[in-house]
């Protein structure tokens, strides 16, 4: 398993652990209430929809990463497509960053 394989297997991880906050509403919700540790946004996902998490996520201080899309979000979760996740998880959210971290692509915003 590399290390992208490994970051969405966290995230299905943290879906199950109940950990995890799907869908416009519930990660904006996490955002709000600073329970979001690190939000995925698609990157395929409308320039609108990026700029308005990443200036969210830039406000509350909470990490955003854009490097997945949204096939492979919804994949790592169970669905079909998903737009943008968050983990709510302290312990979780630093499994995904280090593993993102080895990731030559992958940047915080």
């Amino acid at each position: 398993m590399n290390d992208r394989e490994r970051t969405l297997s966290y995230l299905g991880l943290a879906l199950r652990a109940g950990k995890l906050a799907s869908g416009d509403e519930g990660v904006m919700k996490a955002v709000r209430s600073r329970t979001a540790c690190i939000v995925f946004v698609a990157s395929d996902a409308s320039d609108n929809a990026r700029k308005k998490y990443r200036d969210k996520c830039e406000y509350y201080g909470v990490p955003i990463s854009d490097v997945f899309d949204r096939r492979e979000l919804g994949q790592s979760v169970g669905k079909a497509e998903r737009v943008v996740v968050a983990v709510t998880d302290k312990g979780l959210s630093e499994l995904v960053r280090k593993s993102l971290a080895k990731h030559a692509e992958v940047g915080f915003h």
